[in-house]
């Protein structure tokens, strides 16, 4: 058996044979490894500093093709007919495979090859990546046009309003009352292989943060460790952001990139019909993740603690930081190096237990930590903050798309260059104020209720920063509501219209959008040829005045111009949300005792996946579909929405972020209460003691007068 690792500190005995070279450079002099040929080795594998980089690029890898569904949500949702809830589901299902087995992870600790097990992990993240691609290869060619048939090119005359007697004989029947049983079973298979790459997403990243965080703390120097983490964390925090940015790239591209059809497609990223290609992403990140875990299989076991500081950290610290006394130098270094408990989780619990004994003993620790009141409050808090910043990473996007008429790329660029880097300035900015300011409980208690009612205050705009649905024909603009007439009444009804294409056309005059050129009487197409882009255009259409032409595709929205103004308010709130990560962490470490302070963080890292990270984008999905006006349909279910009721979408989107905030605002209020309380009961027990201690010298002092006066 190997040495037992000791705490952060102590120096490291490695009788290891994969590190017996590099114990014998650390002892010469000077640094100069003895002539002895095994000592010639490379020996990148043995260095700390080679093994943060190889982590940082890897849990930015992760990160990245974990957080790659939420920017293409919608895509999906168009490309597969799938329901906001379903894929809110979807998103969620990231969340189970981890949850369910990071207890045990944790467990294990130092007893496994930690970094061997780290590069398993990413070979299955690199599977579950690959997995989530067969869905588009497996499916049939996207078809953006229903009622044109295979062999003939999209936006087929089917969509014109022509007579019955005169419409095409070769146009298929609705796809509703076309459907076969293989249809439906292939539909259920490319649902179920999505939850399935997403359940093995989840399970493949458990042993990547714990067991790196860990591997970092145990081998560095003590006064390095916390740089060290900094860095792994500050590299990480870019993997989401990085996730929106390939969103963006790849969904300018057509979804069958790969096999376009001859004729080409006469779709522009804004017509609401396009999808773009959802699947290159998850290749180019599963790609990413395979490099990145093939050095994990050379590093060893354990390797020899590091044993001296960096240079570069003593000059900073020696122009930066004022002398200050052992214990304040010992609890701001370790405050950083606390953070790794926030993703080591539930290890070193109990090192010496057997799993059975550790599953037993586990609720009633749990039981416990939970009696904490201010844990339990910031515990609450933070649900409430991720279950905000869940549903916004996941629909954000989409809502978008939906209320300013952006398209899914444009969307994507806003969220990854403007929303993401604010939030890291935040987790900075909270992380230095706690650090500079030394703040204790109360002032962390403060800062953090601040933080929480400004990201309050801004949400408030939001409410009024949108427009109404514009003039559907045909199409009820509010659930029970009475669908909307058409200008001309009657144009239609020479035509044979289809019940259940979707070909959306804009009369932009009137700012009246119908279904299909046939329902706005359209008799005849032309494309308009360009060097980028080609547009199509209908003409001869009885209900448009002037018979057209009309464009094809949906009616911009009035309200594009308030897009930037609208992200700038969200992203200024994702910063002031952040701000309160740094501090309120802290809260839960001083909050609870010294002996329960790992468990605590493992319990809050379980409680907010469980409460916020797996429920909030089913939440926000269920809402979001509430407000959905058009349904299209498939072999008789309820596939994607087409057209939502925008008021109510912007109401109950931002009504459920409003709910949050709030929530988590009343927790941080609580806080500050009982923190105060317990100030004055502090206060008041030191003051009892003193009088009383002032009492007792008074009587003694009285008592040696008449014997000093005797003498």
């Amino acid at each position: 058996m190997g040495p037992r690792i000791g705490p952060i500190g102590e120096e490291l005995q490695v009788p290891d044979k994969d590190t017996k070279a590099m114990v014998g450079t650390e002892d010469t002099p000077g640094g100069k490894a003895r002539p002895n040929p095994q000592d010639l080795r490379p020996s990148v594998f043995h260095s700390i500093k080679f093994f943060v980089l190889c982590h940082s690029l890897l849990q930015l890898a992760q990160l990245m093709i974990s957080g790659y569904l939420k920017s293409s949500i919608s895509t999906v949702e168009k490309r597969f007919g799938l329901s906001s809830q379903t894929s809110g589901l979807l998103a969620a299902f990231n969340e189970v495979g981890n949850t369910a087995l990071i207890v045990f992870v944790s467990y294990f600790g130092s007893r496994v090859h930690r970094p061997r097990l780290i590069g398993y992990g990413a070979i299955l993240v690199t599977l579950a990546g690959v997995l989530m691609t067969v869905p588009h290869f497996i499916s049939e060619p996207y078809h953006y046009d229903h009622t044109s048939p295979a062999d003939m090119p999209q936006d087929f005359e089917a969509s014109l309003c022509l007579p019955t007697t005169e419409a095409p004989a070769s146009a298929p029947a609705p796809s509703n009352s076309s459907c076969s049983g293989y249809t439906e079973v292939q539909h259920l298979a490319v649902v179920g292989i999505m939850f399935t790459a997403q359940t093995l997403l989840g399970v493949g990243g458990v042993p990547i943060q714990p067991f790196g965080i860990s591997y970092i703390d145990d081998f560095a120097h003590h006064s390095n460790s916390p740089l060290y983490l900094g860095v792994l964390f500050a590299v990480t925090m870019m993997g989401p952001g990085m996730a929106y940015g390939l969103g963006s790239l790849m969904l300018r591209l057509y979804v069958d990139i790969d096999r376009m059809p001859e004729g080409g497609i006469s779709l522009t990223s804004k017509d609401p019909r396009w999808v773009g290609a959802w699947w290159l992403g998850f290749l180019i990140s599963a790609g990413t993740v395979a490099l990145a875990a093939i050095p994990y299989f050379f590093f060893p076991k354990e390797m020899p603690k590091e044993k001296r500081e960096l240079r570069f950290r003593r000059k900073v610290l020696a122009v930066s930081d004022p002398p200050v006394s052992k214990g304040e130098d010992a609890s701001s270094e370790r405050s950083p190096g606390e953070s790794p408990e926030k993703k080591d989780g539930l290890a070193q619990i109990a090192p010496d237990l057997t799993v059975i004994q550790f599953i037993k003993v586990f609720p009633r620790v749990m039981l416990r930590t939970l009696r904490h009141p201010i844990f339990l409050l910031v515990v609450l808090s933070q649900v409430c903050m991720s279950s905000m910043v869940a549903g916004m990473a996941t629909f954000l996007p989409k809502f978008l798309e939906r209320q300013f008429s952006v398209t899914a790329s444009y969307a994507n660029l806003l969220i990854g260059c403007l929303t993401i880097p604010l939030a890291i300035v935040g987790i900075v900015v909270g992380g230095i104020l706690v650090k500079r300011l030394r703040l204790g409980p109360m002032h962390c208690g403060t800062l953090c209720l601040l933080g929480a009612l400004f990201c309050l205050l801004l949400s408030t705009p939001l409410f009024f920063m949108g427009c109404s649905t514009h003039q559907i024909t045909g199409i009820n603009h509010q659930p029970g509501g009475q669908p909307g007439l058409e200008l001309f009444p009657g144009c239609t009804e020479t035509c044979s219209c289809p019940s259940d294409d979707f070909n959306p056309v804009c009369d932009s005059s009137a700012r009246v959008e119908y279904l299909t050129p046939c329902h706005a009487g359209c008799a005849s197409r032309v494309v308009h040829e360009a060097p980028d882009k080609s547009q199509v255009f209908y003409t001869n259409c009885s209900c448009v005045v002037g018979g057209g032409p009309v464009p094809a595709g949906s009616c911009d929205s009035a309200c594009s111009h308030l897009v930037l103004p609208f992200m700038i308010l969200v992203s200024l709130g994702a910063a002031l949300a952040s701000v309160t990560h740094t501090p309120s962490f802290m809260l839960i470490l001083r909050g609870v005792k010294k002996e329960d302070k790992t468990l605590a963080v493992g319990i809050q890292f379980m409680l907010l996946r469980v409460l916020a990270w797996m429920p909030s984008p089913v939440i926000h999905g269920s809402a979001i579909d509430t407000t959905c006006v058009y349904w299209a349909q498939s072999c008789g279910r309820r596939a994607v929405c087409h057209y939502y009721d925008h008021d109510l979408l912007r109401n109950r989107f931002i009504g459920l972020q409003f709910f949050f905030k709030t929530g988590s605002l009343a927790c941080f209020a609580l806080i500050l209460a009982i923190l105060r309380q317990q100030d004055k009961e502090e206060g008041t027990k030191a003051t009892i003691p003193n009088s009383g201690l002032q009492q007792q010298l008074l009587a003694s002092g009285a008592k040696k007068e008449p014997e000093e006066s005797r003498v």
